[in-house]
């Protein structure tokens, strides 16, 4: 028994010390998206001409990365290691950054584009950080485990912007260059971080597994799966397509400046990762179904406030709860997609969750900007009301069907 208790509090401790190093790396990576959403859709909007409706196509590029990251970090860290497979991400989002500052000064709007999707693909390799993290840990500890990752956030929240804040007018008259330059050296110190991480070999629990691994098909059409991903994607979706038109509506279309909206989405990344501290203690006092749904109610007020008016308090007031919306919601969904598959089936599991995800995310982020050329920020609100509703109603029926089980 004593030699059981140690054995379970090494691993705890193995993964504590995993966990602690993945957040600080995925607080740094993560600081790419406040600087992108913040200021790249008005950079878009400059390097166009009469046409602003493809003002956003540079962040559906980052998204589109995103989901093209998804993809390559299982090969590479199938190939590497998920260690090397992480730096090469964190290598690739350097070159991103630099490339959309080079777009800037040359006045090319589609080389921005696809200097945005390296930093995305960058981004798709960090997504697999929740998962290495609750792979690495006891079944017990994963919640908190993925919400630890997220709370590293907080910090992206707080440097992304003000990196965009100090150094927006660092290469005057180019605006916004100096902010995509900083990508480059606060990405590549990740690397030692990676270099620290001793994860556990996946290869091994395959080779351990007593059954075979099930087909994918089997697994992904299983209702824990399915429900988790669905609102993962509902959660995800719906904040990326708020938070890609709300700089816009803020400065374009009601006269606020840009450091506002800046602040703006500040406050937002700051309710998506604050509220990690204690959302996996959360999820272990009131179950995943009941987290998810709450931060799906939480969506539903974020576009009620939006709904009421265009005051400065409705834009902050909206994107403070579509962030914590946001984090009840995705880190409930991983959890339940987490619990769905077994160890030696998770790389193709988590590829196939994150390129549905990702590309449902580009979807969004692409048709934020069109819808609010075409048809206004009201609209971008009104998208919000049917998405949750379905997604509520899957957690509901996940609910239900778990107690019934239970009796």
């Amino acid at each position: 028994m004593t030699v059981a208790v140690e054995g379970l509090e090494r691993e705890l401790s193995a993964a504590r010390r995993n966990v602690f190093l993945l957040a600080a790396a995925q607080a740094i990576l993560a600081s790419a998206g406040p600087i992108v959403f913040s200021v790249g859709g008005l950079a878009g909007y400059e390097l166009l001409g009469e046409d602003k409706s493809l003002a956003t196509a540079p962040l559906t590029g980052f998204n589109i990365g995103v989901a093209l990251g998804a993809v390559l970090v299982a090969i590479l860290a199938r190939a590497l290691g998920r260690t090397y497979g992480f730096i090469s991400g964190a290598v690739l989002g350097a070159c991103g950054g630099l490339l959309a500052a080079i777009a800037l000064f040359r006045s090319e709007f589609w080389l921005m584009a696809a200097g945005f999707l390296l930093v995305g693909i960058s981004a798709g390799f960090a997504q697999k950080i929740r998962f290495a993290a609750a792979d690495a840990s006891p079944s017990f500890y994963k919640p908190r485990a993925i919400s630890w990752i997220l709370a590293g956030g907080v910090i992206s929240a707080i440097l992304g912007p003000q990196l965009v804040i100090l150094t927006k007018d660092l290469f005057e008259p180019v605006l916004f260059a100096g902010a995509f330059v900083a990508i480059g050296p606060l990405f590549l110190s990740t690397i030692v971080l990676f270099l620290l991480l001793r994860l556990p070999d996946v290869s091994a629990a395959k080779s351990a597994a007593s059954a075979p691994a099930r087909p994918l098909g089997e697994i992904v059409l299983s209702q824990r799966f399915l429900t988790g991903m669905v609102c993962g994607i509902a959660s995800y979706a719906l904040m990326t397509f708020m938070m890609t038109g709300a700089p816009l509506a803020m400065v374009i279309g009601c006269g606020f400046s840009p450091e506002l909206a800046t602040l703006g989405i500040q406050w937002h990344v700051l309710a998506m990762f604050a509220p990690s501290f204690f959302t996996g203690m959360l999820i272990q006092r009131f179950g995943t179904e009941k987290v998810v749904a709450a931060g799906l109610l939480t969506l539903m007020a974020c576009a009620a406030i939006a709904h009421a008016g265009i005051e400065l308090w409705n834009f902050w007031g909206a994107l403070i709860l579509l962030g914590i919306g946001w984090n009840f919601g995705f880190i409930g969904s991983t959890a339940i997609v987490a619990s769905s598959y077994r160890p030696h089936e998770a790389d193709k599991v988590q590829g196939f969750h994150d390129i549905v995800l990702f590309g449902t995310v580009a979807f969004a982020s692409f048709f934020s900007g069109k819808v609010f050329n075409a048809y206004g920020w009201q609209t971008i609100n009104l998208v919000f009301w049917p998405v949750t509703g379905i997604s509520l109603f899957l957690v509901l029926i996940l609910l239900y069907r778990r107690r019934a089980q239970a009796r």
